[in-house]
């Protein structure tokens, strides 16, 4: 026994039906009736019929004839971390208020990835880009520019290529903290980073050597592969903290998962947070309000950053198609130290 297929109902079956043109019923789904002057009352028939009906309208036909898709690609490191997480679900909430959409991917700072997500992106045309970019990215982000795609980038940037970005001024934050460290009595304060030279990360060694500098203390700086693997890490960062014992009072590290990596190895010596070693991370996370004692963190302002990013997306994603792209909105956000007990000093 067959069953019937429900046929989908089209723009044009809705203007016969209502006996209005296709025109009028487009308009109209599309919020222009009023400044094209469509009666109240025919608008209300249209919308009222179109629920009704169920009527669905096809995005890829309607791409098509304008050009535009009204999505949205993002480009970001790891989904999964909190940070990312965090701002793509702003950037995807504001963007969705504004009638676009955002498909997200991770590339795992992979620079072969990342260049097979862009071009998948750019099969799809997507109306603008958001990326995080990786090391090795630079032609791929260079075309979109030469194809005037609204393109910014955010927590990092790529130097000499002329684009739109926001980051946060991570030298800043990690000088702070230092600077706090070093109030509070801390004199051997280590540094453990990734060894990614990306600007991020570069700029968050430099804050803190200059605060050690200044003081004229030596930086003691322990870079790591950055990896998904926790165990290779959380026990090569033991051996740090180990052959470091007595010569180390307090860390500063560099990633929220790197501190959540040190803590274990920390827990794991059987040291004592702060007495034995102070702890301080850059980035916040849930587990670091709760770890008892709480630890103190360089915060970066997210909502601040997802805002800023789909504004200037949006205002480029508004210019008309024959104005020259212009990307010299170049954002530079402040971080805040949240002071908690990891890195304040007991009183003897």
């Amino acid at each position: 026994m067959s069953s019937k297929v429900k046929k989908r109902t089209l723009i044009n079956d809705i203007a016969s039906h209502l006996e209005v043109s296709i025109a009028t019923v487009s308009l109209v789904l599309n919020g222009k009736a009023k400044q094209s002057r469509i009666s109240d009352a025919v608008a209300e028939r249209v919308l009222k019929y179109v629920e009704e009906v169920g009527y669905k309208p096809n995005h890829l036909a309607k791409s098509l004839r304008t050009g535009k898709t009204h999505v949205i690609g993002l480009v970001v490191e790891d989904i999964s971390n909190p940070f990312f997480a965090t701002v793509a679900w702003l950037i995807e909430k504001q963007a969705f208020e504004r009638g676009y959409r955002i498909i997200y991917c991770s590339t795992d700072n992979d620079p072969a990835k990342s260049k097979e997500l862009i071009s998948m992106f750019r099969e799809r045309h997507v109306d603008g880009f958001i990326i995080v970019p990786s090391d090795g990215i630079e032609d791929e982000v260079q075309n979109i520019l030469r194809e005037q795609t609204p393109t910014v980038l955010f927590d990092r940037f790529l130097p000499g290529l002329a684009t739109n970005y926001v980051v946060v001024d991570g030298a800043q934050g990690t000088y702070k903290a230092a600077q706090h460290l070093l109030e509070q009595g801390f004199r051997n304060i280590a540094f453990v980073t990734t060894n990614s030279v990306q600007t991020q990360m570069e700029a968050r060694l430099a804050g803190y050597t200059k605060a050690l500098e200044e003081r004229g203390l030596a930086p003691k700086v322990k870079r790591v592969v950055a990896s998904k693997n926790a165990e290779p890490l959380i026990a090569e960062l033991h051996a740090f903290i180990q052959e470091n014992r007595d010569s180390c009072d307090a860390i500063i590290f560099s990633t929220n998962y790197l501190s959540i990596y040190g803590l274990e190895a920390i827990n794991r010596l059987q040291l004592q947070i702060p007495a034995d070693i102070a702890v301080v991370s850059y980035d916040d996370h849930d587990l670091f309000r709760l770890y008892t004692p709480a630890i103190t963190v360089i915060a970066q302002p997210i909502e601040s950053i997802a805002k800023n990013v789909i504004d200037i997306l949006l205002e480029q994603l508004q210019q008309p198609n024959d104005h020259a792209m212009v990307n010299d909105n170049r954002i530079v956000l402040p971080t805040a130290l949240v002071v908690r007990k990891s890195s304040v000093k007991q009183q003897e």
